[in-house]
């Protein structure tokens, strides 16, 4: 290989991925905090919607463990990236979620009832009852697919000369599907008012995240798109909410997209169809219980805002009477219909699905 002569070459760009974090694991500042954190109320309502979100998981983990609930996916140490990323949503945005976002979806006011059905199978449960909701997309499952629809979002947006914002989220599996890099391409080459946050939880599914990029950071992979990319703390909600505020913003005033890598940990199984002790040392889990979202910001209402254990416990009473309710109304709500099936494909149904609809409708559903 011929050598390159003296004098030719030259350094024709550079980049860096800041990393951000405001909460040590104990709940420390590590500096100074963002304005709406120097605020209680907006604390504690960050720290209500973490503690909503896990006893709304470990209720839908025992359905399905009882047989009244399909397979789910727990956020179990991932609160503060859902949490954070709807606080820093206005009403008008758009949230396109992926599968473990329930955290996000409970905040912009999915009802609990509306996520138990969907994983129960019942497609009703992505028809949101409340009006100011029904701009955000459901749960997407397939891995990936949600970028693209977002992007599709956010150019409805641009030429639409609206000043909304689409905000989408994603494991960082997702981040080696194709459908993430041509989502980011297109958002970049047209400025597109939309925020990618991406939850790496260091497990997609059994693959290490060494084991599925070589990439230093997935915040990084912004970069070859041309967007800005930053990582944070993901277990801490104020980082979470801080970073996604500004890339919303930003998008807002027509700046373009951003990346927002979440740093966090699974500490459940992927799913309940999963067991992660088959790839997985529990020292490894154990290791990261410390720093949870929920022990982190609790620690730090504590000290820093007179949170007491009367009041801890008033919150979890008050956060398991209404789980418990939404549960019951899920329990209570008849079967869907057989021939529902067919029901949502089409605007009119094709003869061949009218003729499937029709033998279902025989068959005693109506």
């Amino acid at each position: 290989m011929a050598k390159t002569p003296p004098g030719t070459e030259r350094t024709v760009a550079r980049f860096e991925i800041r990393a951000r974090g405001y909460l040590t694991a104990e709940g420390e500042p590590r500096g100074a905090l963002p304005s709406f954190a120097e605020d209680r109320d907006q604390l504690v309502r960050l720290h209500a919607a973490m503690t909503r979100t896990r006893a709304f998981d470990q209720k839908a983990v025992a359905l399905q463990r009882t047989g009244r609930l399909g397979t789910f996916a727990s956020s179990l140490g991932q609160e503060a990236v859902s949490v954070g990323l709807a606080a820093a949503m206005r009403p008008e945005d758009v949230l396109v979620p992926s599968f473990r976002e329930q955290g996000a979806q409970l905040w912009r006011g999915v009802r609990m009832e509306e996520l138990l059905l969907y994983w129960g199978g019942d497609e009703r449960g992505s028809d949101f009852a409340d009006p100011a909701v029904r701009q955000d997309f459901p749960v997407c499952v397939p891995v990936g697919t949600q970028y693209p629809h977002a992007v599709g979002v956010a150019l409805a947006f641009t030429l639409r000369g609206e000043a909304r914002v689409a905000v989408v989220a994603g494991g960082d599996g997702s981040t080696s599907r194709g459908d993430f890099h041509e989502a980011l391409n297109m958002a970049g080459v047209w400025r597109l008012p939309v925020v990618f946050v991406i939850n790496n939880n260091q497990w997609a599914i059994s693959v290490p995240l060494d084991r599925q990029t070589a990439a230093q950071t997935l915040a990084q992979k912004a970069i070859g798109a041309g967007l800005p990319g930053e990582q944070v703390d993901g277990c801490d909600v104020i980082a979470v909410r801080d970073a996604v505020g500004r890339a919303v913003e930003r998008a807002r005033a027509g700046e373009g997209p951003s990346l927002i890598e979440c740093v966090t940990y699974r500490l459940s199984d992927h799913t309940t169809a999963d067991d992660a002790t088959r790839y997985r040392e529990d020292r490894e889990v154990s290791r990261h219980w410390a720093g949870e979202p929920l022990k982190r910001l609790r620690a730090h209402l504590g000290r820093a805002h007179g949170w007491t254990k009367e009041e801890e416990e008033e919150l979890r009473a008050r956060i398991h009477a209404e789980v418990e309710a939404a549960a019951e109304r899920y329990l209570a709500i008849p079967p869907q219909l057989a021939a529902s099936i067919v029901a949502h494909i089409h605007a009119h149904l094709p003869p061949d699905l009218e003729a499937v609809r029709a033998r279902l409708a025989e068959g005693g559903d109506g």
